[in-house]
């Protein structure tokens, strides 16, 4: 497909849409929360869809430096390649001849059942004006897109001159954020096939981020059900949404997601608690903690708002001061989850603690199937429910408050829509070459070095089986965040001073 020639000014004409209720005037409009009132109206106009696609700076994700801000701004949408290579077969062959296979076309026999490909319904977009900030980044002046009104009702649209090019890349934040609709756009990354194919568009111009969160779950979920996970994955901000959690009268991303990271923890080979979790709650599973546990644990833990101003859930709540929610998959939540506890399995492997001794001594290996008993004893911490809360805290804590030094936000895998077990292999493999890797290794090493004796083992003095009974109740979810974080602070690293910051802003020292 052929762009205008570039260098050259584009204006386009655009159908000024009004649509404000007075009603509306009762919304709680806040810009504090993304929420800022939005104007009275948008536009409605057609442009070239390569252009269109150039505009909103949609890359295939690279893991070049110079295209990485460019991708998931902002709204932070997920794309599937398959969906976009689809959708392209169906524009240039039309249905049903883009759904047969190579040699079924090549054969001739079937030229009939090719059809037009329309795409007659709107990419939903918001225009960003010059003040617009995404993760940091603002539209280069010379990129703005100019919206003047015109007294007949109609509107001007100027768009930059150098993006009518076929290989134009913003220099900066593109001006143009993708609501819904992506993927049709993604169909065309390569200019698409030959001749005039346009997409009607509706612009929004200033549009708060929190607003276009509420555009997509009443455009793809609301009327078409679509699973609410999956659409947390494409849309992360509405991890955050209040008003998603009053409505639905439970917490709908919170308790899925936690469900289904709990699932990839016990069926997933490579994670510590591969089968070891009991997830019909049945009795007599000593050394396991019960599904509901865990759900409960991660719903307290990385699967939450905000506990106070400052720590929030990693996996819910806005990790950085710009209030932008961390752009993770369900592969890559499953992966970083894995990745900790393996590490810590791994080091309690290696230490030599006096705890760690007394359990192994109390309890041979081969009662364990092989396992360590340190890691798996049911006289430990590590497979009791304040045991592992314990751990869900303090790895969320540490690395919630190192969010930006271990730039969490610039991990980027490619991944099918839904997890499966080789994508979170990859992940964990991945994950475990970054900073946020280092990290969590270098915390698993000081974890091992804690008392995780409970109250049951044996070769405890007195006054310590008294400090352990104060683990117990939820009472002791507090005792144990409390006692983890201070061994941690007496370390002089990374983790010591995150440990030392948890503690001041929990005020549990």
């Amino acid at each position: 497909m052929k762009l205008p020639q570039e260098g050259k000014p584009r204006k386009i004409r655009a159908i000024k849409v009004h649509q404000w209720l007075s009603e509306w005037d009762k919304v709680q409009f806040n810009p504090k929360q993304h929420r800022a009132k939005p104007q009275s109206h948008f536009y409605l106009f057609s442009l070239s869809a390569a252009e269109l696609r150039a505009l909103s700076g949609i890359e295939r994700r690279v893991t070049n430096e110079r295209l990485k801000h460019k991708e998931d701004l902002g709204i932070q949408r997920r794309h599937d390649p398959s969906r976009s290579d689809e959708i392209r077969q169906f524009v240039e062959f039309g249905y049903p001849w883009s759904e047969l296979s190579k040699s079924k076309r090549d054969s001739g026999e079937f030229d009939d059942l090719r059809k037009p490909g329309w795409l007659p319904t709107a990419v939903v977009v918001n225009i960003l004006g010059e003040n617009d900030k995404r993760r940091g980044f603002q539209v280069n002046k010379a990129e703005l897109i100019n919206v003047n009104d015109e007294d007949d009702g109609s509107a001007l649209i100027s768009l930059p001159a150098a993006s009518a090019g076929p290989k134009w890349i913003p220099s900066d934040l593109p001006p143009i954020e993708v609501i819904d609709g992506q993927h049709r756009l993604w169909a065309f990354e390569d200019g698409g096939p030959d001749g005039k194919f346009e997409i009607p568009v509706v612009a929004f111009v200033g549009l708060d981020v929190s607003w276009q969160a509420y555009q997509f779950w009443t455009i793809n979920i609301k009327p078409k059900r679509i699973n609410p996970s999956l659409a947390f994955d494409l849309y992360p901000l509405l991890r955050t949404e209040d008003w998603l959690d009053k409505f639905e009268g439970h917490p709908i991303y919170r308790e899925t997601r936690a469900q289904e990271l709990v699932q990839h923890l016990w069926s997933h080979e490579s994670s510590p608690w591969y089968q070891r979790i009991n997830m019909l709650g049945e009795s007599g599973n000593p050394g396991m903690v019960s599904q509901a546990s865990w759900i409960r644990s991660l719903m307290a833990t990385f699967v939450r708002s905000f506990e106070n101003p400052r720590i929030g859930g990693l996996f819910g709540a806005p990790p950085s001061s710009k209030g932008e929610v961390l752009p993770w998959s369900r592969t890559q939540q499953a992966a970083f989850l894995i990745l900790f506890g393996t590490s810590l399995r791994e080091a309690i492997k290696k230490t030599r603690s006096p705890w760690s001794k007394y359990i192994r001594d109390a309890e041979p290996q081969e009662s364990l199937q092989g396992t360590d008993p340190a890691f798996v004893s049911a006289q430990s911490f590590l497979t009791s429910d304040v045991g592992i809360r314990g751990l869900l805290f303090v790895a969320n804590d540490l690395c919630f408050l190192r969010s930006t030094e271990l730039s969490l936000s610039s991990w980027n895998i490619d991944r099918p829509t839904e997890p499966d077990h080789q994508s979170i292999s990859n992940a964990i493999d991945s994950l475990a070459k970054t900073e946020t890797g280092k990290f969590l290794k270098l915390l698993s090493t000081h974890l091992a070095d804690f008392d995780w004796r409970s109250s049951a083992a044996r070769g405890l003095l007195p006054q310590e089986v008294t400090v352990k009974k104060t683990l117990r109740g939820s009472g002791g979810y507090r005792e144990m965040r409390r006692l983890l974080l201070d061994h941690l602070s007496k370390f002089t690293d990374d983790v010591g001073t995150a440990a030392k910051s948890a503690l001041k802003i929990l005020k549990l020292s």
